[in-house]
């Protein structure tokens, strides 16, 4: 039972670290290389889309480490799970503070109310992306040496 759990957890978070990464690296990219009101737009769709599924995503990845990290507290690479999921804890925290509120913002701009610093907003959010993007990988790093 604990390797399944370790498994998913691993799984999991895993695909988290490629959804962000993806989100920082490719997919801005793109839409930022758009005409202004097709960059705002697609940045706003993006933020209702994946703002209503990370959350779960973010949380369900933190319960799974967690519960992996009591569970195997005996086993050896048990500290590594209890770093990573400080490193959970700390891109929810992040997220809930710095982020979602740029996200929240966003999300409901359009070409006619979007505000004059609105690129500024999102250049915000990315560099703030960019840093939960390295502690996630560092999370699913940690998760990954305790599996093996």
């Amino acid at each position: 039972m604990l390797n399944t759990l370790e498994v998913v957890t691993t799984v999991v978070v895993g695909v988290l670290v490629g959804v962000e990464f993806a989100v920082a690296f490719v997919m801005n990219p793109i839409l930022n290389a758009l005409p202004d009101d097709s960059t705002q737009l697609g940045h706003a769709h993006g933020g209702r889309m994946l703002g209503a599924v990370m959350p779960f995503w973010y949380i369900g990845s933190l319960i799974l480490a967690a519960v992996w990290a009591v569970a195997g507290w005996q086993n050896d690479g048990s500290g590594l799970v209890v770093i990573a999921a400080g490193l959970l804890i700390l891109s929810v925290v992040m997220s809930v503070l710095l982020l979602v509120p740029i996200n929240n913002r966003n999300k409901s701009w359009t070409a006619e109310n979007r505000p004059a610093d609105w690129k500024q907003q999102l250049n915000r959010w990315l560099r703030f992306h960019y840093v939960r993007v390295a502690i996630l990988i560092a999370a699913f790093a940690l998760l990954v040496i305790a599996l093996v």
